[in-house]
């Protein structure tokens, strides 16, 4: 396990420095990856928690900074004027496609270091093991 984290952190080291390089934290980098895959319908902010990397119940301070940057816009849903959805702006579709190339040449790093039967073989390693472990935030 500890190989797993020495291994996932250097990777996310890498992904936060491209993301400071931008003026985001990784937190925002990954809550804009999640609107652009929900894009053009959005996500409540319940939706956007439980699809997070890192889950923030600190969403709104988040939202509140990409909103700042133009990039996430919030509207109440039609449906249930309780609920507010998030949704990405065209600048945030922008920014994302600016940083795209700068992600794929960390990816393209990672695989560059490991054989593409071994990448597979990891895939499937990482999928047994979240899919097979209790989820943390469920009682078993």
């Amino acid at each position: 396990m500890l190989n797993l984290f020495i291994a996932g952190a250097h990777v996310r080291r890498a992904i936060e420095q491209v993301c400071r390089s931008y003026d985001l934290q990784f937190s925002h980098y990954n809550v804009l990856r999640i609107l652009r895959g929900a894009h053009p319908e959005g996500y409540a902010r319940c939706d956007i928690i439980d699809r997070m990397l890192d889950p923030s119940p600190d969403v709104t301070r988040l939202m509140d900074k990409l909103e700042d940057l133009d990039c996430v816009e919030r509207r109440r849903s039609q449906a249930d004027r309780r609920v507010t959805l998030h949704f990405i702006t065209e600048a945030g579709l922008d920014l994302l496609q600016r940083m795209d190339p700068d992600i794929q040449a960390v990816q393209d790093s990672f695989a560059a270091s490991v054989s593409d039967r071994d990448l597979a073989h990891l895939s499937r390693i990482c999928e047994g093991l979240y899919s097979n472990m209790p989820h943390p935030d469920t009682e078993e």
